[in-house]
């Protein structure tokens, strides 16, 4: 006799359907087919020689602590790393402010659970990471979405959205933002934006959540000061920040950080108590390592490097091969890994990806970056893992069958 197991489910589980993007990927086990559709940062990028010295001298001098149980928080040496890894970006913080996660996805998961209740709002950009969507959906808010402008966030959408909210007596428990080369569309919000925000989140008394993984891959342009750190300008605490070492560093690590109010850190510090435990001590080392035993700022330069070359060889490939006429347009962002193609409106990009795996392309569709309303007629590019002939290839089979798709009508 089977169980019905759908009546056991929790409320927040039972229609709850995952995190979309790994869905796809099980289309793309053809290696003929080049992806532009997976976040991964480069495997040249990896520092794999300083790793190896790294981890044979951590289990060498710390295995039996390497193999035991560690400190909830976060090791001590990963902490002060951090602390002064930040005061680079003009952040000052102790321990106190900090906490290491198992990943910025884990980060994000310990922000929706200490914050949202079912119904409760909150507001994000249009598009914004599908990640934080799934993340925050674990907990049924209503959320609403502001769309995006070229320079970024929408501040008048902001605060009429606000605004009404705040007639409605149900103001939202945060806003979220991805402030510097956002994930999915590679655009930046501008300090003067930036600045508009937090005057909105002291107006209002809404804290902001800003996400960081990218902050320092800057290809093109002037660093624009993070929100976190123009708050603390101000003398405020209004702002947290999430942070990961993927990017940076490896995704295999799986370790972040967020950094926020002490309040709110010893929170999140007991949720993870619940949820996780403890971080490997092996990882977090691996992480000290990166920051204070390996030439950080070498490194850095080298990963602006490389990507900006990809970053070229992509946007100018689309100009030949997508002339006004074809009405595609994309975004042409200063750093980070991503951008956003726009296609003709008539277009299904969910139904465009399958299209487009026949000419061995792959892209993910831009419906799953929406959490409401979704615009079906975008993708997201990732150009920072395939190699600069297989991005320009890529490019020219795009090409091939959005005109092919263009011609049938």
């Amino acid at each position: 006799m089977s169980n019905d197991w759908q009546n056991l489910y929790s409320q927040n589980i039972k229609d709850f359907g995952g995190y979309s993007i790994g869905k796809i990927f099980k289309y793309l086990n053809n290696p003929d087919i080049i992806s532009l559709a997976g976040g991964l940062p480069s495997p040249d990028m990896f520092q794999k020689a300083e790793m190896q010295l790294a981890s044979r001298k951590d289990l060498e001098h710390s295995i039996e602590k390497v193999m035991q149980y560690t400190s909830i928080p976060g090791e001590q040496k990963l902490l002060d790393a951090i602390i002064n890894f930040l005061q680079r970006d003009q952040i000052n913080i102790n321990q106190d402010n900090i906490l290491i996660t198992s990943s910025g996805q884990h980060g994000l998961d310990l922000t929706g659970r200490l914050f949202l209740d079912p119904g409760d709002l909150i507001i994000i950009d249009r598009p914004t990471f599908a990640g934080a969507i799934v993340a925050f959906q674990m907990q049924r808010p209503e959320i609403i979405g502001i769309d995006l402008e070229p320079d970024g966030i929408n501040i008048d959408q902001y605060r009429a959205t606000l605004v009404k909210m705040k007639e409605k007596g149900k103001l939202p428990k945060f806003m979220y933002v991805i402030p510097d080369f956002q994930n999915p569309s590679g655009i930046t919000t501008t300090l003067e934006k930036r600045l508009a925000l937090l005057n909105l989140s002291y107006e209002f008394g809404v804290p902001i959540i800003e996400d960081s993984p990218y902050r320092d891959l800057r290809y093109r342009g002037k660093t624009i000061p993070s929100i976190f750190a123009l708050d603390q300008d101000r003398q405020g605490n209004h702002v947290i920040g999430l942070y990961t070492f993927s990017k940076l560093f490896c995704p295999g690590m799986r370790v972040g950080f967020n950094i926020g109010p002490p309040e709110i850190i010893a929170k999140m510090t007991n949720i993870k108590e619940a949820n996780i435990l403890n971080t490997p001590k092996y990882n977090q080392d691996m992480c000290t390592a990166f920051l204070t035993e390996m030439d950080l700022e070498a490194h850095l330069e080298k990963c602006r490097h490389y990507y900006r070359e990809k970053l070229d060889v992509f946007l100018q490939t689309m100009e030949e091969h997508f002339p006004p006429e074809t009405g595609v347009t994309w975004t042409k962002p200063e750093g980070g890994l991503f951008l956003w193609v726009s296609v003709p409106e008539k277009f299904d990009t969910n139904e465009l990806f399958y299209e487009a795996i026949k000419y061995k392309v792959a892209f993910v569709p831009g419906e799953v970056f929406y959490a409401e309303s979704a615009a079906r007629n975008h993708m997201r590019i990732n150009f920072s893992y395939a190699s600069k002939e297989q991005l320009a290839e890529a490019v020219k089979r795009l090409a091939r069958c959005i005109k092919d798709k263009l011609k049938d009508g």
